[in-house]
């Protein structure tokens, strides 16, 4: 494995709760990258419990919102694992701050590789929940991997879909996107001559003034201390390398949505600017468990850190149905 540094203070955007145990640890996925993560386990775990594998938002680290998330499944029983995708956060793999619909698939399934191995897991009771950009890839996982028992998405996002299309209010023309791809594929000459990547994508340190509604929304969990930032997330950092969105182009990450046999909730905010891809999933599906939980009045970054719209009652009770 790759040699990661991991901080081992608690540089959480959350409180550290007393009810679980929380301890730094790494795995590898079969590419050969090594991924950093973050273990929780309920005070006085006693046999085999269920366990969740938890990964998003698209440009944030476990420190933020899946973190969040899974040490409160955790207070609520199960073993989770927060982990950084590959090449981003603690997480190994070069460049830094790139992303992949087939790796990152890949790293729900290694996070699965990791729990299944630990005495206090049940191994026949793993889920995964995915978060922003990851939630696509959740579905994607869910699609392949069959020891995958049950899955949840919050507020999803799905990378491909928006980096081909746009998003659905403004759909980009076949000429346009065909504009995208010269210059992405120009990019890599680029990249290659320099020998390093460029990247662009990251929050500027002012917040916008003439910006949607739903960027302010980013920047003001992303940038403000107090809530999301952590330098090391791309979102608040470098942002992505420009050549990232090629290999979404060209991958649709819910073409076998339809195939997924095991429970499947999907939870988006009322007012989400991205609330069409949940409901454009939910149709896909074709398995006899599906939800679609859409949550009055909430936004899209809602779903991130607003503790009085995040349905964790509702999460806790659909894993424990589907997780036995």
């Amino acid at each position: 494995m790759e040699d990661l540094k991991l901080t081992q203070a608690w540089d959480k955007k959350f409180p550290k709760s007393d009810k679980v145990n929380h301890r730094k640890v790494t795995f590898q996925n079969r590419f050969g990258i090594t991924l950093a993560a973050d273990l929780y386990e309920p005070n006085g775990i006693d046999g085999k419990s269920a366990a969740i594998a938890v990964a998003g938002p698209f440009g944030a680290v476990k420190e933020q919102v899946s973190g969040r998330y899974a040490q409160a499944m955790a207070e609520r029983g199960f073993v989770t694992l927060a982990f950084d995708p590959s090449f981003t956060g603690e997480s190994g793999g070069y460049p830094r701050n790139t992303a992949s619909p087939d790796i990152n698939t890949e790293d729900f399934s290694a996070a699965i590789d990791y729990l299944a191995t630990l005495t206090e897991v049940d191994a026949d009771s793993i889920g995964i929940i995915g978060i922003c950009g990851w939630g696509g890839m959740a579905i994607n996982a869910a699609a392949i991997d069959t020891r995958i028992k049950a899955t949840v998405t919050s507020t999803m996002y799905n990378m491909s879909e928006q980096m081909h299309n746009g998003y659905q209010f403004a759909p980009v023309s076949a000429t346009d996107l065909n504009r995208t791809k010269t210059a992405l594929n120009a990019q890599r000459i680029s990249d290659t001559r320099n020998g390093i990547p460029e990247y662009i994508g990251g929050f500027p340190k002012e917040r916008p003034v003439d910006a949607p509604q739903f960027m302010l929304d980013y920047w003001d969990y992303y940038m403000s201390p107090e809530r999301g930032y952590i330098n090391r997330a791309p979102a608040c950092s470098t942002g992505w390398t420009k050549t990232t969105p090629l290999s979404f182009i060209n991958t649709p990450l819910d073409t076998f949505a339809g195939e997924i046999a095991t429970p499947v909730m999907l939870i988006h905010g009322e007012k989400a600017h991205s609330r069409y891809f949940s409901e454009n999933v939910f149709v896909k599906l074709k398995g006899d468990n599906k939800r679609l939980l859409i949550i009055p009045g909430a936004t899209h970054t809602d779903l991130y850190d607003n503790l009085e719209v995040i349905p964790y009652d509702e999460i806790e009770t659909f894993f424990k149905e589907n997780l036995k």
